[in-house]
């Protein structure tokens, strides 16, 4: 019993010693450098922002052979064409927010999109604000005309945006309508759909989000030319983790649906996934599977989808466009990465060019989406994937281990919500950096009030007691 004494005596002498040696200006020079240290990481990231707001804060790209076309739909809409050269030819951001965008087939450097303007003003079009309008346009890159090819008005903002629209012929489109949980073809010319498929009609109401508050968020469709599947639709059901096709007399072909809800091992809130048909080594689907940080691709064969081929590396964080190009690269959308970037057929990248938010590409010259490229397998692709752990090593910084370390914790769509709303320059590094001086303001604060307190003689007692014997 003595020997204890003396140790809890010595462990609690030590405990006096060390807060005696903590001094109120000790405190307060410590929370002032890591205030200014959190201050200058925070400063520097605002300073170096990328920004495409404006057409001359656009940067340039590398070479490369064809020309390339960005779009984007965060906190600024932009549509950005870059020449072989690397040079901006073309910019526009009259509309609140870009989606995907397609070459137009016989017309050099014209191209057609999907984008949407938010209506923040009751009056004819909108009578409880915020609404949407949704436009398919054709725009001449080269004299920068615009053409209206169909638009629609939708109730509501959020959600509400046509996130893609397929050409068929010249005067048919097929739209998938978020807002709706609805695939519909219509005539561009007379304005009448002529077929539509409802999620509905395949999906149980418990699925997805909670209905109808963007319950399947349909993403993506694509008209399939050739091939057994030619005239059928591939359909992107994000909030379900699936890829589906659509025969338009025989509805959802269940046999070939990609993924199962919740089986985020196969795909987790995926985007433009693009069909390779038999003639191009598939059939085959390479997509953007999203919320896992991923490009994948899979390969159709006895009647199942077999994962052929993946992608990532250590900054990969919400990829939402991939497209196989004819030399056999892949050209990948990173959202949360604010980049857009070629890899080549063992992974390596060989061109990027920074964007913010940027939501699809497009390389011209090449065939609309993955039209020209072959598949993973017929091109004997290296896949390409971070190890478990990785990101962490002794190479990094404090801050960028401890945003690792957040972001493991964290799953990964909570992650990506954050990075949406949060500006463009907040990274995993930043928002450490943020959180911690808010802790470190609100510690200060905390102390200050009570040295405050205390020096006008005013304490407090805890309400609980421990008797001493």
């Amino acid at each position: 019993m003595g020997d204890g004494s003396q140790s809890r005596g010595r462990v609690r002498s030590g405990i006096a010693r060390v807060r005696v040696g903590i001094t109120r200006t000790r405190l307060r020079a410590l929370f002032a450098v890591l205030l200014l240290a959190s201050a200058v990481v925070v400063a520097s990231a605002a300073s170096e922002s990328l920004s495409t707001g404006s057409a001359d804060a656009v940067p340039e790209a590398p070479p490369t052979e064809n020309h390339t076309v960005v779009t984007e739909s965060g906190r600024a809409g932009t549509i950005t064409a870059y020449a072989p050269d690397g040079e901006v030819v073309y910019y526009n951001n009259s509309r609140t927010k870009y989606f995907d965008v397609d070459p137009v087939e016989g017309q050099p450097l014209t191209v057609e999109y999907t984008a949407t303007d938010t209506i923040h003003t009751a009056g004819p079009t909108c009578g409880d604000p915020p609404c949407a309008r949704n436009v398919i346009e054709r725009a001449n890159l080269t004299t920068g005309e615009v053409e209206v090819v169909y638009e629609r008005y939708d109730h509501a903002e959020n959600a509400g945006e046509w996130h893609d629209a397929d050409r068929i012929d010249e005067d048919h489109v097929v739209v998938a309508d978020i807002i709706a949980d609805q695939v519909f073809v219509v005539d561009t010319e007379t304005e009448i759909v002529e077929w539509l498929w409802d999620a509905q009609s395949a999906f149980d109401l418990e699925s997805g989000h909670s209905f109808p508050n963007d319950w399947t968020h349909i993403n993506d469709v694509e008209y399939v030319e050739d091939g057994r599947m030619a005239g059928r639709i591939m359909v992107s059901v994000r909030n379900q983790d699936q890829v589906v096709f659509l025969d338009r007399d025989e509805g959802l072909l269940e046999d070939w649906t990609l993924g199962s809800e919740n089986e985020y091992d196969i795909l987790h809130e995926q985007h433009n996934p693009d069909y390779i048909p038999e003639r191009r080594g598939g059939p085959a689907i390479v997509v953007a599977d999203s919320e896992n940080g991923r490009v994948q691709e899979f390969q159709r064969e006895d009647g199942e989808w077999t994962r052929t081929w993946q992608w990532e590396d250590d900054q990969v964080q919400w990829p939402r466009d991939a497209d196989r190009l004819p030399n056999g690269n892949t050209l990948i959308t990173d959202t949360h990465g604010n980049r857009v970037l070629e890899v080549n057929e063992s992974g390596a990248i060989v061109w990027q060019v920074d964007s913010t938010l940027a939501y699809d590409a497009e390389r011209l010259e090449t065939g609309a989406e993955s039209a020209g490229g072959h598949s993973a397998r017929s091109l004997g692709l290296e896949s390409r994937t971070v190890a478990e752990g990785a990101g962490g090593g002794s190479g990094l910084g404090p801050l960028e281990f401890l945003g690792g370390l957040v972001e493991s914790v964290l799953p990964h769509r909570v992650t990506n919500a954050l990075l949406f709303v949060a500006p463009v320059w907040v990274g995993k590094t930043e928002a450490v950096a943020i959180a911690g001086g808010v802790l470190t303001g609100l510690c200060w604060a905390v102390l200050e009030a009570r040295w405050r307190l205390r020096d006008a003689g005013i304490g407090f007692r805890s309400p609980v007691t421990r008797d001493r014997e």
